[in-house]
């Protein structure tokens, strides 16, 4: 059985959306505020990490330190323990006192070494197991620094032996033998007091850290985030709209930044609707105005049989006004379709694309005359159809400015070359003509716009780097002048030119843009 969670319609809110989304967006700020996924919950984990590792680093010079001063409070006591025997008769003392001093002092034994001579004050039953040595006189190292470790993870009834200089008597050093079950049981008590502490800290400083950071930026940065969904899911919601804080910093940036983006945006989309509208009506307006087109030139050719001299004198003109219109209808609505299909690009000797492109653009070797200082086994990487409307484009534009000057007699040449730059290739086309007007040139890839012909339309130039771009490359204005305009035209790719020159591909033909029903 389906869910009926799932099939049941959604009723609509206020705003227009439905209750449920709202909710989801309340459920999924929620998870973006705390466990798993979510800035909040991972700052705050980070945190307590990192204060915690900090914590690390500052354990093992405590406990060297707690260890040091627990030997000196040994050492000391018993080097007083031990003036105890100098003041004995005969320096020498009981063993019931020798243990008392022992115990109080919490040392195993005690000696002494001056002026090379080392002696013995106290000292308790012989030792089963040699004891280690800790020398406090050398100062911190890193063996001092591993030594707590060492006592913490030793085996047990060990016996440490430690070495000083004297405080309350001359010598060369004072020498005390201790057990270390004392000191380890002392260093595992503070070894837990300096953990509990450095975990409250971690988790005071987390929270601390935690706060403030959700407070400074990651509540504003939900509600950023919040405002983009929205608006993505429906740009018309006012729910949508990002309320600035007035800050001064990145948010307050952020902010004012994505208020701007979406005002605009909602400018843009309310033209790109009408434009649509209009975009439609200009379609179908355009396809009654072609077929009527297509109906005046049937009867122009039925007036071309009629033999009467004013009509064969007129009609070559009435015949031109009309392949303007065809074809500025044709480009109107190649334009209006949707984008272009991705190319597909394929090894093509440019020659041959060359010669087929000037056949369809007009150019003859009595008029405007194509140049092609093009090798026959130079290849370029390109979709063939595409790249053919590039050229054909190219070369109708130079064809059309060269027969536009009235003194040139229809004559001129076009002049086409490829050359390869790091890993592209670049195609050169320059024509002969009077260059492109200044007024032009920084429209002059623009649709509708960049035209500086009667009767141009101004896509033509438009949908060629439209299509150059679609391969990755470009098409640009190089360089315009009386000696002509030149046109540069990259496309990514070198294909090697092949030994044998390679069979030239079949000519590619520009099929006319589809009449929508």
């Amino acid at each position: 059985m389906a869910d009926a969670s799932v099939s049941a319609p959604q009723e609509p809110g206020p705003s227009g959306r439905p209750e449920v989304d709202a909710g989801r967006d309340v459920r999924r700020a929620a998870r973006r505020l705390f466990w798993p996924g979510g800035l909040s919950s991972r700052l705050l984990i980070l945190t307590v990490l990192f204060v915690a590792l900090a914590g690390l680093f500052i354990l093992p010079p405590s406990l060297a330190q707690f260890e040091d001063t627990w030997l000196y409070d040994r050492l000391r006591a018993a080097e007083l323990a031990s003036l105890a025997v100098d003041a004995a008769p005969n320096q020498v003392v009981s063993d019931r006192l020798s243990s008392q001093l022992l115990n109080g002092a919490g040392v195993v034994s005690v000696a002494v070494q001056s002026e090379g001579a080392r002696r013995l004050l106290l000292a308790a039953p012989r030792m089963a197991r040699t004891p280690y040595l800790v020398d406090l006189r050398a100062g911190y190292s890193v063996t001092r620094l591993i030594a707590p470790f060492q006592t913490l993870f030793g085996g047990k009834g060990r016996m440490v032996r430690v070495v000083a200089r004297p405080q309350f008597r001359d010598g060369d050093f004072v020498e005390i033998v201790v057990p270390d079950a004392p000191l380890k049981a002392e260093l595992l008590r503070y070894l837990l007091r300096l953990s509990a502490i450095d975990v409250f800290i971690s988790i005071v400083a987390g929270g601390l850290v935690y706060l403030s950071l959700n407070a400074l930026l990651v509540r504003p940065m939900q509600r950023i985030t919040l405002a983009m969904e929205r608006f993505r899911a429906d740009p018309e919601d006012p729910a949508a709209h990002v309320h600035l804080s007035g800050r001064r910093d990145e948010i307050g940036r952020a902010e004012a930044e994505l208020d701007r983006m979406q005002a605009d945006l909602r400018v843009a989309l309310s033209s790109r609707a009408r434009l649509a509208a209009l975009g439609e009506a200009v379609a179908k307006i355009n396809h009654d105005l072609r077929n009527m087109l297509t109906s005046a030139q049937i009867a122009s050719e039925r007036l071309a049989q009629s033999g009467d001299p004013k009509v064969a004198q007129a009609l070559p003109r009435l015949e031109r006004a009309l392949d303007r219109a065809v074809h500025l209808a044709s480009d109107v609505l190649a334009y209006g379709k949707s984008d272009e299909a991705a190319p597909s690009p394929v090894p093509l000797h440019l020659l041959a694309v060359l010669e087929a492109a000037a056949e369809d653009a007009g150019l003859t070797a009595e008029g405007v005359r194509l140049e092609a200082a093009v090798r026959a086994d130079e290849r370029v990487s390109a979709d063939p159809e595409q790249l053919h409307r590039i050229l054909v484009n190219l070369l109708r534009n130079a064809r059309e400015a060269i027969l536009a000057e009235p003194d040139r007699e229809g004559r001129g040449r076009v002049r086409v070359s490829q050359e390869r730059a790091e890993g592209a290739t670049v195609i050169t086309i320059a024509d002969s003509g009077p260059g492109v007007p200044e007024r032009l040139r920084e429209r002059l890839f623009q649709p509708f716009t960049g035209s500086g012909r009667p009767g141009g339309a101004g896509l033509g130039l438009a949908i060629a780097r439209e299509l150059a771009q679609g391969h990755g490359g470009d098409l640009v204005l190089k360089a315009s002048g009386p000696e002509g305009a030149v046109f540069e035209l990259r496309l990514p790719g070198a294909p090697e030119p092949e030994p044998d020159g390679g069979a030239r591909p079949r000519r590619p033909r520009a099929e006319a843009p589809e009449t929508p029903p």
